[in-house]
């Protein structure tokens, strides 16, 4: 990992490209115009993320009807938790496809073919035969379309992190990138939502039946809205300017990529270990560890789960803003420290009651913010222009598939074989270390500009520039 500011082995990129920064591009804030293009940029790329969890979303909740209809076999929710982490499996192979292909061809390109291809696939999911009709085929089915799923969100979501990154204002990133994590939130929140009103209406019997199809024949029209929004906006201003100046094709193999920018990598890569330890314990995990470790009923659980994911929705622009005033650094840790000191007290809080149970996942939610409003505003900015895309796609999605998509299952496991109900609590607070000791390294980039092919840096155009002078000014 890096020092804070330094900048990585630069053996071969003798063709950097550096912009005339005294001159703005893209969308001008200061129209009508310009602001309405930014918040249509920051709605096309929080639609499709919202998509993209929707399916999550509904998954995690519907763990017990997949088990039934697709694993009725002993250790079937095990199965079905490692249904759900295959598909994380498969997206570095995504990240490995989509990321260099965005940096050549456009996000844009990009983010219309994986809208489709995930959306599609979460459609098919809920017109598949169960197991009880066709036998092996149906658990073989579905690990199918959830490894499409898989490598369909391996471009999706560092696309669309990158796309809106840069959109938005310099100064203003972290506020208008927390949205693409609203949408996030939106997707789990409305999937838990869509599952919770459905068993209320229909009932267990009903729901077991066939209402646990509904919620994923959703994701179809969600993301045909998604293309649509999409399909009104030119690509981003930063990529527009690097492909005029010849730089669209200079990103180079996927060796060049590790050798030059190793450093960054490695150090997002412990970023993303606290990130996604935390996200899918709790958001993903969370309704099974409810149900069948803590004995809540299905609606109780999904209440809880539904509550917290409002108030985190509630919070998240103010945390994405408050990190252009203080910087993401500031913000990373105070989370990872609040997650450390108060996971074990939550978790055994969450273990007394119904209400306490809401009240302990809030906490962990709302500490868990500060991460989750800047991953926009930090992750694309740790590349430079011409290998953002895949810079971002391959280190987030390779991290994410051994220590994300299978934080539930790991958690399942170890609470199986051990009967320690805390486990979760202990889980996230190692990977919370690991995630401070990568913050020591990780640059500070708030208000830095994204332009040029050369490592953003806030002390050059960023809010420590600000700094910097404002301390020249009275030294």
């Amino acid at each position: 990992m890096q020092p804070e500011h330094s900048q990585p082995d630069d053996n071969s990129n003798s063709h950097n490209f550096t912009p005339n920064l005294d001159h703005d591009i893209g969308p001008d804030m200061n129209t009508q115009e310009g602001r309405q293009e930014v918040r249509k940029a920051t709605a096309a790329s929080a639609m499709g993320n919202m998509t993209e969890w929707f399916d999550y979303g509904v998954y995690a909740v519907a763990v017990t009807y997949i088990t039934a209809h697709f694993f009725p076999t002993e250790g079937g929710t095990f199965m079905a938790l490692a249904t759900f982490a295959l598909s994380f499996l498969v997206r570095p192979i995504g990240g490995l496809v989509w990321g260099p292909l965005g940096d050549k061809l456009g996000r844009k390109k990009i983010l219309a073919l994986t809208i489709i291809m995930m959306s599609l696939a979460t459609f098919l999911i809920g017109v598949l035969p169960t197991y009880e009709a066709i036998g092996i085929a149906a658990p073989i089915l579905l690990v199918l379309l959830r490894m499409v799923q898989g490598f369909s969100t391996g471009g999706e979501y560092g696309g669309a992190a990158t796309f809106m990154a840069e959109y938005a204002p310099d100064r203003k990133r972290g506020f208008f990138g927390s949205f693409l994590e609203f949408g996030t939130l939106g997707g789990f929140a409305l999937g838990t939502a869509v599952m919770l009103a459905l068993q209320l209406m229909l009932g267990e019997e009903a729901m077991m039946a066939y209402g646990w199809r509904i919620p994923f024949f959703l994701a179809l029209p969600m993301g045909l809205i998604g293309l649509y929004l999409r399909s009104k906006l030119e690509d981003t201003p930063v990529f527009q300017e690097m492909e005029e100046a010849g730089e669209a094709q200079q990103g180079g193999s996927l060796k060049e990529l590790v050798m030059q920018y190793w450093r960054p990598m490695l150090t997002m890569t412990g970023l993303v270990i606290a990130l996604n330890v935390v996200n899918y314990t709790l958001l993903s995990y969370m309704p099974t560890y409810l149900e069948t470790q803590l004995g809540l009923s299905s609606s109780a659980s999904l209440a809880t789960i539904l509550i917290g994911e409002v108030a985190m929705m509630a919070v998240i622009p103010f945390a994405g803003s408050l990190s252009d005033k203080v910087g993401r650094r500031p913000m990373w840790y105070a989370s990872v420290i609040g997650l450390f000191v108060l996971a074990l007290p939550m978790f055994w809080l969450m273990g007394q009651s119904f209400a306490w149970a809401i009240v302990g996942f809030a906490v962990l939610g709302l500490l868990y913010i500060p991460q989750l409003a800047t991953i926009t505003a930090t992750f694309p900015a740790m590349f430079p222009s011409q290998v953002r895309f895949a810079g971002f796609a391959i280190t987030y999605n390779i991290a994410t598939a051994i220590f994300g998509g299978t934080a539930a299952m790991v958690n399942e496991a170890a609470i199986d074989s051990t009967g320690f109900l805390l486990f979760p609590a202990i889980y996230m607070m190692a990977a919370c270390v690991i995630g401070a000791i990568a913050i020591k390294f990780m640059p500070e980039t708030a208000g830095a500009s994204l332009r040029g092919t050369e490592i953003p840096d806030a002390l050059d155009t960023g809010i420590l520039a600000t700094v910097q002078q404002d301390e020249t000014r009275t030294s």
